[in-house]
């Protein structure tokens, strides 16, 4: 990275006191919620929608997201963008499909929904699985990542570096709640897309503009989609498989999905996402295609990668001068800082409400509010304590405990949108589907490490793209809950009432201005992701 001089260092300073004072207003405009569950962990549900939709924004793109998807545009083009663009559907989906039913419930979080349209036991196993997820992998990578960052682009020990982002993160969003949580990924995301557009634009310069950059890649990098045979991104899997994820992801994860739960109203909640989705346009451009422009340079000589994760540092080190490079290492501290701040809210939100309150349910309001902000300071020492186990983890096998997520997210996905959208699937096909689905997706990840020593169908069991497997196990999934479901006796209407199309009143747009202003972005934005997929495909580049 090289040494960052006064002005970097000035940028830096710049930026923690901004944050750090965004926090504390946030903190103290909201003194008289403070006290009171939904002021704390849900803003007052008064958030309006530009701050939603940066958060979601924000709190999406971890310092080793952007890192990881700069390496990825210089080993393997622009494929990976793939999934960034089409994060923009599946935030639609959460915005017309999920939020009326999330808003109207009323819910403070995703296992309180499955509780009341399914039953009890759903909200357990939805809440636990997620509080182990986000404590060994969101939170521990997290954490991990601050370290690396603040090693490599700032020259200070790993530690120490994780300490003070974890101090930093933590002392805020213990006191300031999801408020201070929303308002501070608000700057991140300013700042976090002003360092990437500068990255970006001063590497297409160097690189001698689009159409240079595009000539030198050539199609193979600037394409999207992948052939049948391509063994990391065929098209199948990224168009049939890559869905079930996102929708899991955006539309029923706590991590994403609270920031929806604290709008003002549903339409506010619907502005956060549509704006969410442009901004998830973003990504391919001004963090995939830096990868690619160092790729370009690469093969020119003038620029040398020992490993393609550098592309980022080393863009930063060679082309940007003072004060720039500190605007963008100060984006890398957001989207770390937005990231680990996100996750920490979000999971003490579940233990508070998901657990404590489940095992003390005549907990006062001041109370639940302490037991949140003790639960944060928890995960923050867990965070801690976990960092120096992850060296004795392989590197395979810590991509694969990674990978976990993609494999206990298809029962979910099919629980949720098959409970909206059909009143008869009932508690006993969901847990049904959830726990088949869970003990073959565990069983998936155990055969991935044993592969090697496996023949015949178990060897193809482990082996296949793990997107394809993603979407047969959602489909099993679906069969299980509607099969199982249908010999058992249905929910009666009233205990569905609000949470299925068939038990609701009716979810209609309003016929006010804004309501239509909302389908027309949703066109527009509908229509920037299909110009895109024709852009870097290969009908367009021959």
């Amino acid at each position: 990275m090289g040494q960052l001089n006064g002005l970097d260092w000035g940028v830096i300073v710049l930026y923690f006191g901004v944050v750090f004072g965004v926090a504390v207003w946030a903190a103290l405009t909201n003194r008289k919620q403070r006290d009171n569950s939904a002021g704390y962990f849900l803003a007052g549900r008064n958030v309006g929608w530009f701050v939603i939709g940066a958060s979601m924004f924000a709190s999406n793109i971890g310092s080793e997201h952007l890192v990881g998807l700069a390496g990825a545009g210089a080993s393997t083009g622009v494929v990976l963008g793939q999934f960034e663009v089409q994060a923009s559907l599946a935030i639609l989906v959460l915005g017309w499909l999920f939020v009326p039913f999330y808003v109207k419930s009323g819910v403070f979080t995703m296992p309180e929904f499955l509780e009341r349209r399914y039953s009890p036991a759903a909200r357990w196993y939805l809440a636990v699985v997620s509080i182990i997820s986000y404590v060994l992998t969101k939170i521990s990578v997290t954490i991990y990542a601050g370290g690396v960052v603040f090693t490599a682009l700032m020259g200070i020990e790993f530690w120490t570096g994780a300490i003070i982002v974890v101090l930093a993160t933590g002392i805020y969003t213990v006191f300031g709640g999801l408020r201070a949580v929303l308002y501070t990924d608000m700057i991140q995301a300013l700042v976090l897309i002003g360092g990437s557009v500068a990255v970006t634009v001063i590497g297409l310069n160097e690189a001698g503009g689009w159409s240079t950059l595009c000539e030198e890649a050539g199609p193979g990098m600037m394409s999207m989609w992948r052939p049948f045979s391509d063994p990391d991104f065929p098209w199948t899997a990224v168009l049939l498989g890559a869905p079930i994820l996102g929708l899991w992801y955006w539309c029923t994860d706590q991590f994403i999905v609270q920031r929806v739960l604290s709008a003002k109203n549903e339409e506010e909640a619907r502005r956060g996402t549509i704006f969410a989705g442009f901004l998830k346009q973003l990504p391919l451009f001004i963090f995939v295609i830096p990868g690619v422009i160092a790729f370009v340079l690469v093969q020119r000589g003038s620029m040398e990668l020992s490993r393609p994760d550098e592309a980022l540092p080393v863009l930063i080190a060679r082309l940007l001068p003072a004060g720039m490079r500190g605007l963008v290492v100060a984006g890398l501290l957001a989207a770390l800082m937005s990231s680990l701040s996100s996750v920490f809210n979000s999971c003490s939100t579940l233990i508070t409400w998901d657990v404590y309150r489940k095992l003390r349910p005549n907990a006062s309001e001041h109370h639940l509010v302490v037991v949140g902000q003790v639960s944060t300071v928890v995960l923050v020492v867990l965070g801690l304590a976990w960092i120096p186990f992850m060296r004795f983890i392989s590197g395979e096998l810590y991509t694969y405990l990674q990978s976990v997520q993609s494999y206990i997210a298809p029962p979910i996905t099919a629980v949720f949108l098959l409970g909206i959208f059909w009143k008869r699937v009932n508690a006993h096909g969901a847990l049904a589907a959830l726990f088949t689905g869970f003990v073959l997706g565990m069983g998936r990840l155990v055969a991935e490490l044993m592969r090697h020593s496996l023949t015949g169908w178990l060897h193809t069991f482990a082996t296949i793209h793990f997107l394809h497997f993603a979407l047969f196990l959602f489909l099993l999934c679906c069969a299980i809950l509607v099969i199982v479901s249908l010999l058992t006796r249905p929910a009666p209407d009233s205990q569905l009432a609000g949470l299925t199309f068939a038990t609701t009143e009716g979810v209609e747009l309003r016929k006010g201005l804004w309501s239509r202003t909302s389908l027309a972005l949703t066109l527009i934005l509908f229509g920037i992701v299909c110009a895109v997929w024709y852009y870097f495909s290969p009908l367009n580049l021959g």
